[in-house]
């Protein structure tokens, strides 16, 4: 009876084990979507995830670990080890550093959400970043009917046409504390707007971004016709460009290899991420994000306060390239 009941027992915990080993083909599937390259609509779907994915996955293989589950913790671990690998471009992309005599122009890009009326905290947001340049995208009714007050400081400034969609309406803005000129606006649902800014790292091309969501939330061509829009817009551009805003996507998505290879943009490093904003840093996905081309560079990259969206503020500070 005794033998009988160890039988039992030893299956059962195989079976438990087994059961673990094919729960750790979720993360692994993900981890490989992102590191494959493919840029199919199911495949990038997955390769959006991979950040929000390795801690929890983390913290699964720690417990089976503890529990001397050997089998799901070696297939934890190596879904850990992959997904690490696919998030490390992200947070490390890359780029030359910033020239030791540079000048720093402050940028500031957020995704304010078309139905936010917490203007108390947009203000707040932009003024603790004290930013030289501020993108603003998805800007609603109560930021604009505030707009004297929230962008106090910032006489220079560019806004899109107001946007109606199906429950809200939008804008887009550029706002500067240095001159704007050679604007350039493009007003359907997802909006770019663009203009060249005269800093003192020179002229800096702006670009405020706001693509449409990825398939299936979205029709699945509607992001790579927007950023083959947005490729042309910048192509032959004189002066370095930045692209800042919401991309819908991670830099290591179909998007962003799309920006990087057809583009030679850079993007800046996107930990930790930026949405959803309620999530802990470790667990949200990076998907406001500025790009930049390689005559100007970014020095640092952090996130700014909370503005009452489900987005965090992006802040950077650009230079010029070392070399």
């Amino acid at each position: 009876m005794f033998i009988k009941h160890l039988q039992l027992q030893s299956s059962m915990n195989l079976l438990v084990q087994a059961i673990l080993a094919l729960a750790a083909l979720g993360p692994l599937a993900i981890a490989l979507a992102a590191l494959s390259g493919i840029g199919h609509r199911w495949v990038d779907i997955l390769a959006q995830f991979p950040a929000p994915v390795l801690p929890l996955t983390l913290a699964a293989t720690l417990v089976v670990l503890l529990l001397r589950l050997w089998v799901p913790a070696m297939a934890g671990a190596a879904a850990c080890l992959l997904l690490a690998l696919a998030i490390w471009p992200q947070v490390a992309p890359g780029g030359p550093g910033p020239a030791a005599d540079s000048p720093v122009v402050r940028l500031y890009a957020a995704n304010l959400y078309a139905m936010n009326e917490d203007v108390a905290a947009m203000r707040a947001s932009i003024e603790a970043a004290d930013a030289d340049i501020i993108v603003l995208v998805e800007f609603g009714e109560a930021p604009n009917a505030a707009i004297e007050m929230l962008l106090a400081g910032y006489p220079h400034r560019e806004v899109t046409e107001r946007v109606v969609r199906s429950e809200d309406a939008v804008r887009s803005v550029i706002a500067s504390r240095y001159p704007l000129s050679r604007r350039s606006t493009e007003g359907n649902e997802r909006q770019m707007i663009s203009a060249v800014a005269d800093t003192p790292l020179g002229t800096i091309r702006v670009v405020g971004v706001h693509l449409t969501r990825p398939w299936p939330f979205q029709y699945q061509w509607g992001q790579i016709i927007q950023t083959q829009n947005l490729l042309t817009h910048i192509d032959g551009a004189l002066e370095p460009v930045v692209l800042a805003g919401d991309f819908n996507s991670v830099a290591t998505a179909r998007i962003g290899r799309m920006l990087r290879s057809e583009g030679d943009l850079i993007h800046a490093s996107g930990w930790p991420g930026t949405w959803p904003a309620a999530l802990p840093g470790p667990l949200r996905m990076t998907i406001d994000q500025v790009y930049h081309t390689a005559d100007i560079t970014v020095a640092e990259r952090r996130l700014g306060a909370p503005t009452g969206s489900d987005h965090r503020p992006v802040i950077v500070d650009l230079a010029r390239p070392a070399g």
